[in-house]
């Protein structure tokens, strides 16, 4: 019999309120990988970073505790986290008392470096206007004035286009949207490109963007496979590619992809976060 515990995704589960570590379920990155023609040393590095806005506990007294959640998986990790999980794993402490809200945070770090299979950095803020992620649009020139229309069934590469002189520059959509490839839900995001190399047509881009507005794949997937694309197709020799999504669960995923630049230090939500 398959002890191996089974993905809560799209099923109906309770909400225990107890600690339990066991109702965390790894996703194997490679799986997804070597469907996009990943196999070995991977093109880009990053992470992935979740915010975690529903996170409560008991302190020594058994007074209810807030915070809100950074959470950073290296990119690099054998697995990451699935999301529904993880939100029934964070409310598991709903009465659980725990001394400190550092305490909590190295609890959570442990039990995720364990399914990761790597060090995942855990940062607790209050939940507060002052100890939350601050608000920002993402950085760039906007591409969604473009005269373009979303005509593509699914992910289409060759949409994309780039010569002439080199240019620098980062460009943002907030018109990305792909489906869940489990429950079908919508999952819009915020998406940044930042580049140096043959300049990319703007409209292309948008188009390529749009195109995934059928697809069905996690986030860290379509991101991977954007940033994939633009390389083959546009030929930067430096890539950031930055995705923002809206929360679903009292969780938001915000992969980073890139080849030359770290994710950012301190993360901020964007407006529609």
């Amino acid at each position: 019999m398959n002890s191996r515990p089974q993905s809560p995704l799209g099923k109906a589960t309770g909400y225990p309120d107890r600690y339990e570590p066991s109702l965390l379920f790894p996703i194997d990155r490679a799986a997804q990988r070597e469907a996009l023609g990943l196999r070995g040393a991977l093109p880009f590095a990053g992470a992935d970073l979740w915010t975690a806005y529903e996170i409560s506990w008991l302190d020594g007294r058994g007074k209810p505790q807030l915070a809100v959640g950074e959470l950073r998986i290296p990119a690099d990790s054998p697995a990451t986290v699935e999301s529904k999980s993880l939100k029934l794993y964070l409310g598991s402490f709903a009465q659980e008392a725990v001394a400190t809200r550092e305490r909590l945070a190295q609890t959570i770090a442990g039990d995720l470096a364990r399914i990761c299979e790597a060090e995942v950095d855990v940062v607790l803020h209050p939940a507060t206007a002052s100890g939350a992620p601050g608000i920002a649009e993402l950085p760039g020139v906007s591409l969604d004035g473009e005269n373009v229309a979303a005509d593509a069934a699914a992910p289409e590469p060759a949409l994309l286009s780039a010569g002439g002189a080199i240019a620098e520059e980062t460009l943002c959509s907030a018109l990305f949207r792909s489906n869940c490839p489990v429950t079908g839900a919508p999952d819009y995001a915020d998406v940044m490109v930042r580049y140096r190399g043959p300049r990319i047509a703007r409209a292309a881009l948008l188009s390529y963007l749009l195109s995934y507005r059928r697809h069905a794949a996690f986030h860290e997937s379509c991101v991977e496979r954007i940033y994939i694309d633009l390389a083959a197709r546009c030929r930067p020799d430096r890539l950031t590619v930055y995705a923002r999504f809206i929360r679903r669960g009292g969780i938001d995923i915000n992969p980073f992809r890139s080849n030359w630049e770290a994710p950012p230090a301190a993360t901020q939500r964007t407006p529609r976060q």
